[in-house]
């Protein structure tokens, strides 16, 4: 089996997740190579270490620009804040590197086009981790797209809610002000659900939207006095689909009794699938070829051995979760490197997210429908 060595930059929470991925994966997977955790990249070095010795990285690191050039590194998997995303994998692959980036991909399209030109002129294989594709619920809701067990798709509509910014009082941090790189709702959890409707449904078209930032003023951490908070608190938009369904996207932090409510809805002439990551392991279905005195919602529970990725993992009825989404992105990443087919998503892929995410900003400030060009 050959052996590759990867550098993670960045080791917050995104951090855990991947690095329980790569050191595991081959546990549960069979791949055809075996990553080795070489170099973990961070500013502050006492928490680095502690990360490295937590997780079994090899080596500490506190300039990123000397890891993506180490001729030992041969997959850059970057974890750090989207401010910074643009040019560590611009540099990564330069460099020749492998890339594996969490999302959202950049701050907007231009960057994302240029860290895919990048990439692509490199030759290197390019993953933005919308993680929630491999969900094997998810996965199973492709598959049951693509046999057209749902007919002409006629309604999405999703909801991404959480409460972290609800109290006031929260002191306030660089995620709140955009010129620090902080990015509001619609990038940090549309990113997601934009990503899964094209997956599911489509490319999108047109957009309005409109943003409300709830609590402007924030106490200042360690400090005296507030700052200001410059990134949104909750959007919601309404978008048509290139083939002519209609979607409604609703996104807040400040939602009561929601901790990472992911839910979507798909309807359309033949069927509907309803889904939530709360509860991820089932997908709801309903078919109009079910008979009529049966016909109703039902419960497909997503560990059978014949459901995407589950044979990999427990007996049926056992369920998953989140951090096997990572086991996933990382399996499928690692067959790419080792076939040389491209993964999805990718910095394509984060492209045209991009562009959406640019158009509802452009909607919110102007009050006007954006259509997309078909770039």
């Amino acid at each position: 089996m050959k052996t590759l060595n990867v550098a993670i930059i960045g080791h917050g929470f995104m951090g855990r997740a991947h690095s329980h991925a790569w050191k595991n994966v081959a546990q549960f997977f069979d791949v055809d190579i075996q990553p080795n955790l070489r170099v973990a990249c961070g500013r502050d070095q006492a928490a680095l270490r502690r990360f490295a010795d937590r997780w079994g990285w090899a080596e500490i690191e506190t300039d990123w620009r000397e890891t993506v050039a180490r001729p030992d590194v041969h997959i850059v998997d970057i974890v750090t804040p989207p401010l910074l995303h643009h040019d560590i994998a611009i540099q990564a692959a330069r460099h020749g590197k492998h890339i594996f980036c969490e999302k959202p991909l950049a701050l907007n399209a231009r960057q994302a086009q240029e860290m895919y030109d990048a990439a692509q002129t490199a030759g290197v294989v390019h993953y933005v981790n919308h993680n929630y594709r491999r969900v094997p619920a998810i996965a199973l809701a492709k598959q049951l797209i693509q046999e057209g067990r749902l007919g002409r798709i006629y309604h999405w509509r999703s909801a991404y809610l959480n409460s972290s910014w609800v109290d006031p009082q929260r002191p306030m941090t660089a995620a709140l002000q955009k010129e620090k790189g902080g990015i509001g709702v619609a990038a940090d959890l549309h990113s997601h659900t934009i990503d899964l409707a094209r997956y599911l449904v489509g490319e999108i078209a047109s957009v309005v939207a409109l943003t409300r930032t709830f609590v402007t003023e924030r106490p200042r951490l360690g400090e005296a006095g507030t700052g200001r908070v410059t990134v949104d608190d909750a959007t919601s938009m309404l978008v048509e689909f290139e083939n002519g369904a209609l979607g409604s996207f609703e996104a807040s932090r400040f939602a009561l009794g929601r901790r990472n409510y992911n839910y979507f809805e798909i309807y359309g002439s033949r069927g509907s699938l309803s889904f939530n990551l709360e509860r991820m392991n089932e997908l709801e279905f309903f078919s109009l070829d079910d008979p009529e005195f049966v016909r109703g919602f039902k419960t497909i529970l997503a560990t059978e051995r014949v459901h995407p990725y589950a044979a990999a993992w427990w007996h049926p009825g056992h369920i998953i979760g989140y951090e096997h989404t990572f086991y996933h992105a990382v399996f499928d990443f690692l067959n790419a490197v080792s076939t040389g087919k491209p993964i999805a998503p990718n910095f394509a892929d984060g492209v045209q997210i991009a562009r959406v995410l640019d158009a509802a900003t452009r909607a919110a400030e102007t009050g006007e429908q954006v259509v997309l060009d078909a770039g």
